[in-house]
C-alpha cells in the first residue's frame, strides 16, 4: 500500500469540508445541544452548544476543573450527558448498542496516557482496530498500519513494544492507532500534557500536520503556540460553559471576558 492510503481519514475530512463550503449550511462535523453533564452536586457542562464544521480544528482552552476534558469526552460517550444532544456527522448519539459503537468508530480519541496494549508490538498497536472493529483482513491492516507509522515518522520502530519507546513516541503510535480507524473526526485530551518538554514538540508537529490537511479536530491543550498557529477556532471555558468562541488572532489579542483575560494574564506572562 502507498503513502496516500495513510491519508484516506484526511482526504475524507477534506471532501467533507468542500462539501460544506459548497452547502454554506452543511451538517456539522459535531454538533452539542443543550448538554448537561453532573457528576453528583458538581455542575460540570452547563447547557453546551457547540458546532464543528467538518475539516475544522477547535482548540478549547480555560483553567483547570472548567470542562475541558469532560466536554472533549462527551463527544464519544466516554462520559454519559444528563441531557441534550450529541450529533456526529448529523446522526445523534445513542447512549448504548451496536449504533454508539458505529459512530464511536468515527471518532478518533487521543488521550494524556497513550492505553497502548503494553505485550504487543506497535504495529499490532495500530492494525488491531482495523481488524477487531471494522473486520479488515490482517494484509491490508498491516499495510495501514505500517503507512500510518511512517506518516508519524516511527516506521522503524513497529517491532518494538511500548515500553522501549520514548513518551513522545507512544503517543505518535496513538495517533496513529486512532487514525487507523479512518475517523471523520478526532479528540485530543491534552495530548502533551503527560510528555517531557523536549518531546512535546513532536507531538504538536504531527497533530499540525494532520490540521494542515484538513481533519476534523477538537483539542484540548493549554499549547497556547499549537492554538495560536494550527486553530480555526478558540473556545474558552471556565466553570462549565463556553464564555468565548473567538478566530485565535482576536481571542489572544482582545479576549472579552474578564476570566479569559485573567487567564490569558497568567498563562502568558510564564
Amino acid at each position: 500500500m502507498t503513502d496516500s492510503s495513510a491519508n484516506e481519514p484526511v482526504g475524507l475530512a477534506k471532501d467533507a469540508a468542500a462539501r460544506a463550503t459548497a452547502a454554506g449550511d452543511a451538517t456539522p462535523m459535531v454538533g452539542m445541544y443543550d448538554v448537561e453533564k453532573h457528576f453528583g452536586d458538581l455542575h460540570v457542562l452547563k447547557t453546551i452548544n457547540l458546532t464543528v464544521p467538518a475539516g475544522q480544528v477547535v482548540v478549547v482552552l480555560g483553567p483547570s476543573g472548567s470542562g475541558k476534558s469532560t466536554l472533549c469526552r462527551t463527544i464519544n460517550r466516554l462520559e454519559p450527558i444528563d441531557s441534550g444532544r450529541i450529533d456526529i456527522d448529523g446522526t445523534p448519539l445513542p447512549a448504548e448498542g451496536k449504533q454508539l459503537a458505529r459512530l464511536r468508530a468515527d471518532v478518533g480519541m487521543v488521550f494524556q496516557s497513550f492505553n497502548l496494549f503494553a505485550h504487543k508490538t506497535i504495529l499490532d498497536n495500530v492494525m488491531l482496530g482495523p481488524v477487531k472493529v471494522k473486520g479488515m483482513d490482517k494484509k491490508s491492516a498491516r499495510d495501514l498500519a505500517q503507512a500510518l507509522l511512517k506518516r508519524v515518522g516511527i516506521a522503524e520502530q513497529s517491532s518494538k513494544l511500548p515500553a522501549q519507546l520514548s513518551g513522545g513516541q507512544q503517543q505518535r503510535v496513538a495517533i496513529a492507532r486512532a487514525l487507523a480507524m479512518q475517523p471523520k473526526v478526532m479528540l485530543f485530551d491534552e495530548p502533551t500534557s503527560a510528555l517531557d518538554p523536549e518531546m512535546v514538540q513532536e507531538v504538536l508537529d504531527v497533530m499540525t500536520s494532520l490540521a494542515k490537511e484538513g481533519m476534523t479536530m477538537l483539542v484540548v491543550t493549554h499549547e497556547m503556540g499549537f492554538a495560536r498557529r494550527a486553530a480555526d477556532r478558540v473556545l474558552f471555558m471556565a466553570d462549565g460553559q463556553i464564555l468565548e468562541d473567538a478566530a485565535p488572532d482576536a481571542f489572544f489579542t482582545a479576549p472579552k471576558s474578564a476570566r479569559a483575560k485573567d487567564f490569558l494574564g497568567k498563562i502568558l506572562t510564564h
